[in-house]
């Protein structure tokens, strides 16, 4: 993981997990919104960014139990975990380790993609070279000025590659136990990788309350334009504080 700001005694850990290809960076922009009492970290995936030299994971429950287990080293203080897209799934998973270490989450919140028992992505990571980079293009997920590289092509395709493979062959253990964390959902009406009506599943990942909220545009759109999402974070973790 890495440190988006320095809180001395936090009392709140939001951790942020980033999408195929995503690095820690994507949530860099959140850190002026935290309240000071707020500690912001973001995971860095195996064979991204500055891990680049390690193969990438294998699998979403490796990556969640590695995650799991940096946390557990950290000073005591109330955690939250956001995902967005694979991150969801990894955040997800991350809780249920955590839950089975006796360190519930307080709250999960979800984003861009569907509940972890149902198909996701229209991308099918098998496909050629060619066809899956003109899709993640598409799609928004790569800058225009990286689309064009052919030699970052090269490096980032199978990377991106076996992270859509995580995320689209993913499936929860059978038979797990609920969680009892708030979650809260979020995702955008143009997403092509989200069914709205379908949304709603999520509920049934945790006994606790379930609230889901919209935006506009596609499947980056709250992370490139981040204000309105931020402040929604932040104000669920200040209401569940007064709730608590």
């Amino acid at each position: 993981m890495r440190a988006l700001n320095s809180v001395e005694c936090p009392a709140d850990r939001l951790v942020c997990f980033p999408y195929s290809g995503g690095t820690a960076a994507a949530y860099r922009a959140w850190s002026p919104a935290m309240p000071e009492d707020t500690e912001l970290l973001a995971v860095q995936y195996p064979g991204q960014a500055d891990r680049i030299v390690e193969a990438p994971a294998s699998s979403i429950t490796e990556m969640a139990s590695a995650v799991a287990a940096e946390l557990s080293q950290l000073g005591p203080a109330r955690c939250a975990l956001f995902g967005h897209s694979l991150g969801a799934l990894v955040a997800y998973e991350t809780a249920k380790v955590l839950r089975d270490l006796g360190q519930p989450v307080h709250c999960l919140f979800v984003s861009g993609t569907p509940a972890p028992w149902q198909a996701r992505g229209e991308l099918n990571h098998r496909v050629g070279d060619e066809e899956l980079w003109s899709a993640l293009r598409d799609l928004g997920g790569i800058a225009p000025d990286v689309a064009d590289d052919p030699e970052l092509r090269e490096l980032l395709l199978p990377v991106l590659r076996s992270y859509i493979a995580l995320s689209e062959t993913y499936r929860p253990a059978p038979h797990t136990e609920p969680l009892t964390c708030q979650v809260r959902g979020y995702y955008n009406t143009e997403d092509p990788l989200v069914n709205g009506a379908e949304f709603g599943a999520w509920a049934a990942v945790s006994s606790g309350r379930f609230s889901v909220r919209t935006w506009p545009g596609g499947h980056f759109q709250s992370l490139a334009d981040p204000d309105e999402l931020i402040a929604d974070v932040v104000s669920t973790l200040a209401e569940s504080e007064v709730l608590r």
